[in-house]
């Protein structure tokens, strides 16, 4: 026999991920967080590596809730379309936000081209272009690498950032940059994360603020 109810597996699991969290603290609205990252990868060591900075839960929940108050649409830039399909879709549409995922569009890859450069620097460039404030990025090290440089520019100033980059080449390197800045922040230290994660971040946060929608 097997668990058959989709609440009741979900609920197992958060009775098993609470388990493995008794030899850490985070705090109540840290925790939410924390577990649907673990959820969503199946990896309890998730609680070691997640890091929180600049008071990133409360700045995130306030740009939610202040683009649910405003006429105009909030953008999130995300750097794959995979954290892009990840992502609660009627949820996104009740907190008025629109995602913004422009690193396979072809003048992207064209211009990208030509610089001799990444698509995913090119694309982060021109989501600050187009007036994204809001950063998700669970791939490309180079893109997290260039929003930290254009905020020390002073050419963006992100209202927070998701700083997950997965692999072996920058992406730790690019989340100990972005943790040496004031932008409220939530990165993993080390090689892990990914597109997954990202998005599963994005959900909890939606979720927080009373926008969960069954899709």
């Amino acid at each position: 026999m097997y668990i058959k109810e989709p609440e009741k597996i979900e609920n197992k699991s958060m009775d098993i991920i609470d388990e493995s969290l008794k030899d850490v603290f985070f705090n109540e609205d840290e925790i939410a967080i924390v577990k649907r990252m673990i959820h969503t990868t199946g990896d309890v060591e998730y609680r070691h590596i997640i890091d929180f900075r600049n008071d990133f839960i409360e700045r995130a929940k306030h740009a939610i809730k202040s683009s649910i108050k405003n006429k105009e649409k909030t953008y999130i830039y995300t750097d794959t379309n995979m954290i892009a399909s990840g992502i609660n879709k009627l949820a996104l549409l009740k907190a008025n936000m629109e995602l913004m995922t422009l690193v396979s569009d072809e003048d992207i890859r064209g211009l990208a081209k030509k610089r001799e450069t990444t698509r995913s620097i090119v694309a982060i460039e021109e989501a600050v272009r187009r007036g994204a404030r809001i950063f998700v990025i669970g791939n490309a090290p180079t893109a997290l690498f260039r929003l930290i440089e254009l905020k020390n520019e002073a050419k963006c100033d992100p209202l927070f950032v998701i700083g997950v980059p997965v692999g072996f080449v920058g992406a730790a390197e690019s989340k100990e940059e972005l943790r040496k800045t004031d932008i409220p922040q939530i990165t993993t230290i080390g090689t892990k994360g990914g597109s997954n994660v990202a998005a599963s971040i994005v959900n909890a946060l939606l979720y927080e603020c009373d926008l969960r929608v069954s899709i």
